[in-house]
């Protein structure tokens, strides 16, 4: 199995060092170099071309959404850049900000308490073109659109669609979900089992994974995870 090739933009300086020392101590993983701001960090993915860049969502300069709106613009016009994958770390009183990073167009996404054995599964799963979500984020996303006022839902609404890619959009008009499946859903993406599904739903697990592969099916989604994110990125759910 190839090295994950990995570069790190955190400017907190333990934090940094943190991540760095675990990362540079596993074998699957190469540790090509970090960065303490946004400049340093965009410029070091073109000369580096990781297969993922860990991206800190509090940098001094721009901030971690901005950061990977500027790389996605540069992505789109550098074959170079293709493979680059952006997993966004942010921390719990952040939530404000976590829509915005899904409409940015981010690949995974990560709590920064996150275990390292959790954040080396991020980094894998990443890699392969996947994404990942912490199921924490899932919860903060929902929190937050359950209290925003109709306004910033409105705005909220408007980037999340947009963001959404041309295709998932035409395969949502052409295979809609239904009621019962957007509930399901909904479910999945606040990070709840199948077991879980069928309690709330009264539902039997055999029926919850009839409605998940078909989820899976219409969103042209390989797990769970995708699905979650897809979901949030069209605003089908929240």
């Amino acid at each position: 199995m190839s090295k994950i090739r990995v570069i790190l933009i955190e400017d907190h300086d333990l934090t940094r060092i943190g991540i760095r020392t675990s990362l540079e101590q596993r074998e699957e993983v190469e540790f090509l170099g970090e960065a303490v701001d946004a400049k340093q960090g965009l410029a070091l993915i073109e000369e580096k071309q990781p297969d993922v860049a860990i991206v800190d969502i509090g940098l001094p300069d721009m901030d971690g959404i901005e950061l990977t709106t500027h790389f996605k613009q540069a992505q789109a016009e550098n074959e170079a850049l293709q493979k680059v994958k952006i997993l966004i770390l942010t921390l719990q009183d952040s939530e404000e900000y976590v829509l915005a990073a899904f409409a940015a167009g981010a690949d995974s996404y990560c709590m920064k308490d996150i275990s390292f054995d959790l954040l080396l599964e991020a980094l894998r799963v990443t890699k392969e073109g996947s994404s990942w979500i912490d199921p924490a984020i899932a919860r903060l996303v929902i929190s937050k659109a359950k209290t925003i006022t109709p306004q910033q839902e409105e705005e909220v609404n408007t980037r999340q669609i947009s963001a959404s890619e041309p295709e998932y959009e035409q395969l949502m008009e052409a295979y809609p979900l239904t009621e019962r499946e957007l509930e399901v859903l909904q479910l999945i993406v606040e990070g709840a089992s199948n077991a879980e599904i069928a309690e709330k739903l009264y539902i039997t697990v055999g029926t919850v994974k009839t409605h998940v592969r078909n989820i899976l099916n219409k969103l042209c989604a390989d797990d769970r995870t995708q699905a979650a994110v897809r979901a949030l990125r069209s605003g089908l759910v929240g």
